[in-house]
């Protein structure tokens, strides 16, 4: 019964194109349309519903961490239809279980909205890219069309190290090998060590979890070689700034200089829900001048905001004016923009001074007036 059960699910969701579905006990399946949650019309699941889901899809190995440690993380092929990377947790003492639909084919540059600058980053033969965002807002997808350009463009020798492998890439132009953490090898600190020594030109490392991960892909870039990877960061500047606060403050000073030399970009996204069906990509982007890596070194982060601003020709910008461009054009709601906005009070104005500000319901600009308000009086203080 299970295998029938989740079959329809997965049916479902790739059906709907749905990104995510979540499985928990006490209520029916829980689809992720357009953002927004939708109950699929099915059973409420009992706590025995569940273990049976988990146990349908789950290899031995995952069922055994997750005995163990309480949570367990792999990807999965539903025939040929698509690619699903589960996360499964215990909660409550029961068995919660999330799928998120790992699209079957690459997107082109254009149809993302990439910056057409990418491309020539994706040429060049060393630094560190930077994907950057929450949770969900299109960071593995971004990569995956990178390293499909790179593959269908040029021969490299690329290396991916992935906590699961999502995407599936074949050797075209170039050599590629997708390594997986915890079936291929331990931790990506340990990858990334034995990485150097197979010939690489481009390396992928799915997330910079801990100190030693982001300090040896700092070093691979530096060593001549093209890395990309992730951060859940917010914007240009946030990243910048965690990455040398990760580090003791006696190294700092040096980091800085290391990041001047090899940070070549830094593409930090936000993921919502597009009028009047879909999803859209909102960008900030960053790409390292001479300039920028002097504001880097000096410790003088604080002016990349504006520095962004000027750099207009290098398709740079900052994810508020892109938000309004979204926005402008009919693609997103007010509500929605300022909700993901980095400068909410900012955007408000414009909505004030454009006579469009009851779109963004009134409600949630006096939700935003009252925080503005109690951060100065905070400082007042």
């Amino acid at each position: 019964m299970a295998m029938i059960h989740i079959d329809r699910i997965l049916e479902t969701c790739i059906k709907r194109n749905a990104s995510d579905i979540h499985i928990s006990v006490g209520r029916p399946p829980v689809l992720r349309l357009s953002g927004r949650l939708r109950q699929l019309e099915t059973k409420v699941l009992e706590p025995e519903d569940c273990v049976a889901l988990m146990k349908s899809i789950t290899p031995d190995r995952n069922q055994q961490e997750l005995q163990e440690e309480g949570g367990t993380d792999f990807g999965f092929a539903f025939g040929d239809q698509g690619r699903f990377r589960v996360s499964i947790f215990r909660q409550k003492g029961n068995i919660s279980i999330v799928l998120r639909l790992i699209p079957s084919r690459f997107l082109s540059f254009e149809q993302i909205g990439l910056p057409a600058i990418c491309r020539a980053l994706c040429r060049r033969p060393r630094g560190l890219f930077l994907v950057t965002g929450p949770t969900g807002s299109g960071k593995t997808t971004s990569l995956a069309s990178m390293l499909n350009y790179i593959n269908n463009e040029l021969d490299r020798h690329i290396v991916t190290v992935e906590d699961p492998i999502e995407y599936y890439h074949v050797h075209k132009k170039s050599i590629i090998n997708q390594r997986e953490v915890g079936n291929d090898v331990p931790s990506f600190a340990e990858a990334l060590r034995r990485v150097l020594r197979s010939d690489p030109d481009v390396i992928l490392v799915g997330e910079m979890r801990d100190l030693e991960t982001i300090s040896n892909a700092i070093l691979a870039a530096e060593t001549g070689h093209l890395v990309f990877s992730t951060l859940h960061t917010t914007g240009c500047q946030g990243t910048v700034n965690r990455i040398i606060d990760a580090f003791p403050h006696e190294q700092q000073d040096q980091i800085r200089v290391q990041l001047s030399t090899s940070l070549i970009a830094i593409l930090s996204q936000a993921l919502m829900p597009r009028k009047p069906s879909g999803m859209v990509a909102a960008y900030e982007f960053l790409v390292v001048t001479p300039a920028i890596a002097n504001l880097i070194r000096e410790n003088k982060t604080f002016r990349i905001d504006s520095a962004i601003q000027t750099g207009k020709k290098y398709g740079m910008q900052l994810l508020d004016d892109h938000l309004w461009q979204l926005y402008e054009r009919g693609s997103i709601d007010a509500a929605d923009m300022l909700d993901r906005a980095r400068q909410p009070g900012e955007l408000q104005e414009k909505l004030e001074k454009a006579g469009k500000l009851h779109e963004a319901g009134n409600a949630l600009v006096r939700d935003i007036d009252a925080a503005l308000e109690d951060e100065q009086e905070k400082k007042e203080e």
